[in-house]
């Protein structure tokens, strides 16, 4: 089954090689890998070739794409990607992210049965690291057994570089640019919704699937993805309980202080 990770850069120099080491060292061997590059100033569009170049010359059956170009931000970077991608279910995997081990994606994979009519989303757990891939901790939220698009209504249970979405579905939902931050967590929400109207289930990777970097976008901008989050939460699932679970938000927060 082959699986589409697309990689959004944009003057990622410093963060970009270990995860483009980490999906050339997968086991899996059908992968398309799309790097949708901004234009990018600095050296990032040259590690990207050097990785082309290294990928084509092995047997293992990874398909490395580049498109650079300007363009207004990451989610229109990320609606291109969807837009090309190929394979039965796509990732994103942002740079300075990570594949958690070499046989993730065959784990993914496995995850569903012979004849089995594919989910519509496939989802496991994420790790914190830091700059030097050290785990940190546990991603706080944990995804839980059953999700559905009302499990967003507690938070983003699971982490978007752990969400592996079936790409007739997703390459028909563009992510809502409106947003700067959270377009992500609109997005899931909106996959898993379309799941539910084809009636397709959803499927658990009980294992830790993707590493996140600690101090991405969003915790640079933490204010800011705050406020998308209760627009977002608020669209999908009414003002007041939206309302309410931001006070829950609090007091879990005071609780744990």
């Amino acid at each position: 089954m082959k699986i589409t990770i697309i990689t959004i850069t944009y003057n990622a120099e410093k963060v970009l090689r270990p995860t483009l080491q980490s999906v050339f060292r997968q086991t899996h061997n059908d992968v398309e890998h799309w790097i949708i590059d901004g234009a990018s100033k600095d050296g990032t569009l040259k590690i990207a070739e050097d990785y082309k170049r290294h990928d084509d010359g092995t047997d293992n059956g990874h398909e490395v794409k580049i498109l650079s170009e300007p363009d207004s931000g990451i989610y229109y970077a990320m609606n291109k990607g969807l837009q090309r991608a190929t394979g039965s279910y796509v990732l994103f995997l942002n740079a300075g992210d990570t594949l958690a081990s070499n046989d993730t994606l065959d784990e993914v994979c496995a995850s569903i049965g012979d004849g089995e009519e594919l989910p519509a989303v496939i989802y496991g757990d994420t790790d914190i690291v830091d700059a030097d891939y050290n785990f940190i901790r546990h991603r706080r939220l944990s995804p839980p057994k059953r999700l559905t698009w009302k499990s967003f209504l507690h938070g983003m249970l699971v982490c978007h570089q752990a969400f592996y979405a079936r790409t007739d579905i997703a390459r028909d939902i563009a992510y809502d640019t409106q947003y700067r931050h959270s377009a992500d967590v609109d997005w899931c929400i909106k996959v898993l919704k379309e799941g539910r109207r084809r009636h397709l289930p959803n499927r658990r990777v009980h294992a830790v699937v993707a590493n996140f970097l600690d101090g991405g976008d969003t915790t640079q901008n933490h204010r800011a993805s705050l406020h998308e989050r209760f627009k977002v939460m608020r669209h999908h699932y009414g003002l007041l309980p939206t309302v309410i679970m931001h006070a829950w938000f609090v007091v879990r927060g005071v609780i744990k202080k």
